[in-house]
């Protein structure tokens, strides 16, 4: 019942394993794998297989000094990165989907125990994953020959790889179950998993000459944890099937906002106080003033209390978690070190600013009220920019909550930042101007797309190519061909990165002095031009597509 009989995991592996998406993401991340090994592959003819020992360490040279060991932590570092980005796409809508798609309530109804349909589910989004993972054993095995890891070192990997895909996927799940909608569910999740993530990336390499200590971790302490973690929440997402909210019509739960607010704990949302009331304004209970827009009076008013505020206190509440130490460490212990924190709040908004656009308008397909909203006396211009100035403003407010901070620092004695006044007026411009990018990208992917998630998932694609991956292009190269015309010529492609429009800026605090040659004055100016050129040809795009009324694609 719980794993060869469950009907639950049996129907999402026919369903997901039999999608065209399955295969092609297969192909790609395999290819994307093999791509990296062959372009980092040592250059040399000939290799000395015999000052090897036979459980592969290297002889007579430090173990970080082989080329296979490099090739290796590289390869699963990025493996370990994409499954955390991949895991919450899969896991996050299991339950949340079937409230969107108005099968919960006879799920709920169904003889399974809510064991069986949580460890269903979990196993059948998990499964995807597993085969991506097993499928780079190949190439994996090609680089043991080049000396340097043991075969042991390669299977605990494997294992505290394994253990983590599935507290991401459990973590995830148990979002989905907590939340109706699929954003919401992924949002939470990834506010959850990055962090985690990125404390295991840093483990992994803080603790690379200790082999002995890092292989037990990977081995026995770190899958033990995991199995906790996964245990506890296993047995709340069944606590909570067991005995779920009211269900009322269309299979969708019963949110009494009030109710909600007296019975949450931590941060309560106060719509009548300031600063909650600048995203999220109190309910209508008077009518609406002549000309205003209704279309903002209603996504602002409705959309973020109809499915209660959860997702807003945990957004708000785990960010400002997160800020709190890193404050500390990049902006006083450490203030050269500015440019990370403005990382963290480009993140931040990375993550945030899609769930509140990428369903603007896909939302009103799902609801079936495009044809509808298209047909009123409402001009085409008037229903853009209550979308576009409603999910701006919320994801702005959000994202200021964790970019005071900087001001702070700017103000407060010794004001070591005062001298570079500037760059952190310049840090705001990057950080304004990527707010505006990443929602008008994300209400695009709304209007081309019809359905939300795949919307919001687009976005984050798109987000990541134009955000991150130059980053990583550019960090790769210069590890592969340093001092190389490649390299020379991928930073002049960072003008789309606000991440490098950020780190391009002098900063000098302190004893430390910026050091010129990794300042490229242009990368800001050239990314704020970029962004804001982007952003304009994607609104004459959509008011193109609204002035037309997708009267083909309807």
């Amino acid at each position: 019942m719980y794993i060869f009989e469950n009907p639950v995991l049996q129907r999402e592996l026919l369903v997901n394993l039999r999608m065209r998406r399955a295969f092609v993401l297969l192909f790609l991340y395999v290819g994307l794998l093999a791509l990296v090994v062959l372009v980092r592959w040592p250059a040399q003819t000939q290799l000395d297989l015999a000052a090897t020992g036979p459980d592969g360490a290297h002889i007579g040279q430090a173990a970080q000094d082989v080329p296979g060991v490099e090739l290796v932590n590289l390869f699963f570092l990025g493996q370990y990165i994409l499954m955390a980005l991949m895991a919450p796409s899969f896991s996050a809508g299991a339950i949340a989907g079937e409230k969107e798609r108005k099968t919960y309530e006879m799920l709920l109804a169904s003889p399974m125990q809510p064991k069986a349909i949580v460890l269903g589910k979990l196993l059948a989004s998990l499964t995807h994953l597993a085969v991506l993972v097993f499928s780079s054993l190949p190439i994996v095995m090609l680089c043991l020959p080049l000396g340097g890891m043991s075969l042991w070192e390669v299977l605990a990997t494997y294992v505290a790889m394994a253990a983590s895909v599935v507290t991401f996927g459990m973590i995830s799940l148990a979002a989905s179950s907590y939340f109706t909608r699929t954003v919401a569910s992924l949002l939470v999740s990834y506010m959850i998993i990055l962090p985690l993530c990125l404390i295991g990336v840093f483990f992994y390499q803080a603790f690379a000459a200790a082999a002995v200590f890092r292989l037990t971790m990977l081995f026995f302490l770190f899958p033990a944890g995991c199995a906790v973690v996964c245990y506890l929440l296993l047995k709340s997402t069944s606590q909570r099937l067991m005995h779920p909210p009211d269900v009322g019509a269309d299979a969708k739960e019963v949110v009494d906002v009030d109710q909600e607010q007296r019975k949450a704990v931590g941060m309560i949302i106060r719509s009548d106080q300031f600063p909650d009331r600048l995203f999220a304004p109190p309910k209508r209970t008077d009518l609406l003033p002549d000309g205003a827009n209704p279309v903002y009076d209603k996504e602002m008013r409705s959309e973020l209390f109809s499915q209660g505020t959860l997702m807003l206190r945990l957004v708000i509440q785990v960010s400002m978690f997160l800020a709190l130490p890193l404050m500390g460490v990049f902006l006083y212990v450490w203030a050269y070190l500015a440019p990370w924190y403005i990382s963290y709040v480009l993140l931040f908004n990375m993550l945030v600013a899609p769930v509140f656009a990428a369903g603007s308008i896909a939302n009103e397909r799902e609801r079936q009220t495009l044809e509808l909203l298209l047909t009123t006396v409402i001009s085409p211009w008037q229903i853009l920019w209550a979308k576009i100035y409603s999910s701006l403003r919320v994801s702005c407010v959000l994202t200021s909550f964790v970019t005071w901070p900087l001001l702070l620092a700017w103000a407060i004695p010794p004001w070591p930042y005062v001298p570079w006044t500037m760059t952190m007026i310049s840090y705001l411009g990057i950080i304004v101007v990527s707010a505006l990018t990443t929602t008008m990208l994300a209400m695009f992917c709304s209007v081309i797309f019809r359905r939300t998630t795949v919307a919001m998932i687009s976005a984050y694609l798109v987000i990541i190519v134009l955000y991150a991956a130059p980053i990583a292009v550019r960090t790769f190269a210069e590890v592969s061909f340093p001092d190389s015309g490649v390299t020379h010529t991928i930073r002049k492609l960072l003008f789309t990165s606000p991440f490098a429009a950020a780190f391009s800026r002098p900063l000098s605090v302190g004893d430390h002095v910026h050091d010129l040659t990794t300042w490229y004055p242009w990368t800001c100016l050239s990314y704020l031009g970029f962004s804001l050129l982007l952003d304009l040809g994607l609104l004459w795009i959509m008011i193109r597509l609204f002035t037309w009324r997708w009267r083909v694609a309807q």
